[in-house]
C-alpha cells in the first residue's frame, strides 16, 4: 500500500517595511534541524532583489525570489507557479514565505489554501513581526494593509525591543492583547530571533481581514524599466541587459502609494563607502533603502529603515545593488549621478 506524501509545513512571515523579516528567517535557518531541507520564497516590492542575497548559502536550503511587486496582487499568478515549482523541484521539509512589507496576506493565504495545494501544503501559524515604534507613525497607522497584517496573524512578535522605549513595547503589547479573536501567542524578541517551536502552532482559521480590498484599490503597478545606459528586455525571450563599469542598470516601479528604484552596478564598480553613506543617509522621507556595496576588497550590506541605518560585512560578491522605496517619486537621475560620483579606483 503506497503512503500518501506528507503535506509540507508552511509558514508566512509578515510585517511592515523594515521590521526585520529577513533577519528573523535567517535566525530560523541557523537553527534548521540537521538533515532537513527547507525552501524560502522571498517577495520584494523593489525591482532588483536584495533579500535573497542576504540568505545563507547552505546545504538543504532552496531560496526563490519574486521581485518587482507584491505576490498578493501584481505577482499573484507567479506565486502559484513558483510554489508549485518549489514543491516539485525541492520537495522541502518546510516552506517559509516572506511577503513584501507592504503586501496584504489574505491573497497569499487564499492561494496556499486553494484546492491546488490542499494535499501538498500544511499551512500553519502566520507570524507577523511588529516594530512597536511604528504605532507612533501616522503614515503606518493609516495603512490598511498594516492593520490586516496584524489581523490575519496567528502569532505577533514585537521585534526590536532593544531599540524601542519600554513604554512603546508595553503599548504595543496592550493593543495586541485587546485584539479579537485573541492571538495564539504574543511575544517580545530582539534582533529577529524567533523560537522555532512557534512555526508549528496550528493556524487559526477564524482570523479575517478587516480591509480585504486594501490592495485591490490602491495597487497599480506600472513598472518603467527605461534607462539612459541600458534597457530592460521587453520580452522574456530577450536576455536581460547587464551593467557595464560605471553604467548601472536602473529599474523603477510603483504601487500601493509607493515608488521604488533599484540599481545594479557592474562587479568592478567600487565605492567610497563613507561618501556613498552620506548620499543615502541624506535622502529625506524615504521608507527603506538597502543595498550590497563593494568597497574595495570587502563588501557591505547597507540597511536603512526610515531615518535609522546600519551596515555590516557580507559574503555576497556578485555585484553592487541598491534599492530605494519612497512614498513619492524622487529624482532618480540625480541620485544615480551622486552615487556614481562616490566611485573609487581600487
Amino acid at each position: 500500500m503506497n503512503e500518501q506524501p506528507r503535506a509540507i509545513p508552511t509558514n508566512i512571515i509578515t510585517g511592515f517595511l523594515g521590521v526585520g523579516k529577513t533577519t528573523s528567517i535567517n535566525s530560523l535557518l541557523a537553527n534548521k534541524p540537521e538533515g532537513e531541507s527547507w525552501a524560502v520564497l522571498v517577495n520584494e516590492f523593489g525591482q532588483v532583489g536584495i533579500d535573497q542575497e542576504m540568505m545563507p548559502d547552505q546545504e538543504g536550503l532552496h531560496v526563490q525570489e519574486l521581485a518587482g511587486g507584491c505576490i498578493c496582487c501584481a505577482l499573484g499568478p507567479s506565486l502559484h507557479m513558483t510554489v508549485k515549482n518549489l514543491i516539485e523541484q525541492a520537495n522541502p521539509d518546510r516552506l517559509i514565505i516572506e511577503p513584501t512589507g507592504i503586501g496584504h496576506p489574505e491573497g497569499i493565504i487564499d492561494t496556499l489554501m486553494s484546492r491546488a495545494f490542499a494535499d501538498k501544503l500544511d499551512l500553519r501559524a502566520t507570524i507577523c513581526l511588529l516594530d512597536p515604534r511604528l504605532l507612533e507613525q501616522e503614515e503606518v497607522i493609516n495603512d490598511e494593509t498594516f492593520h490586516d497584517q496584524l489581523n490575519l496573524a496567528d502569532v505577533v512578535l514585537i521585534n526590536k525591543c532593544d531599540l524601542a522605549a519600554a513604554a512603546q513595547v508595553e503599548t504595543a503589547e496592550t493593543s495586541l492583547g485587546n485584539m479579537f479573536p485573541p492571538k495564539q501567542h504574543i511575544g517580545r524578541i530582539t534582533r529577529g530571533v524567533i523560537e522555532p517551536a512557534l512555526l508549528d502552532l496550528v493556524r487559526n482559521g477564524q482570523f479575517k481581514a478587516q480591509f480585504p480590498n486594501a490592495h485591490q484599490h490602491e495597487h497599480d503597478h506600472g513598472h518603467n524599466h527605461d534607462h539612459d545606459h541600458a534597457h530592460e528586455a521587453d520580452s522574456p525571450h530577450v536576455p536581460e541587459a547587464l551593467p557595464e563599469p560605471g553604467q548601472p542598470i536602473r529599474k523603477i516601479g510603483n504601487g500601493s502609494g509607493r515608488f521604488s528604484c533599484g540599481w545594479i552596478f557592474h562587479r568592478d564598480d567600487c565605492f567610497d563607502y563613507w561618501a556613498l553613506e552620506e548620499i543615502l543617509n541624506g535622502l529625506e522621507g524615504v521608507n527603506r533603502i538597502k543595498g550590497v556595496i563593494r568597497i574595495g576588497t570587502a563588501w557591505v550590506f547597507y540597511n536603512r529603515v526610515q531615518d535609522e541605518h546600519d551596515f555590516d560585512k557580507v559574503a555576497y560578491r556578485r555585484d553592487s545593488r541598491i534599492e530605494i522605496i519612497s512614498p513619492r517619486e524622487l529624482d532618480w537621475e540625480q541620485i544615480e549621478r551622486d552615487m556614481l560620483a562616490c566611485q573609487i579606483k581600487e
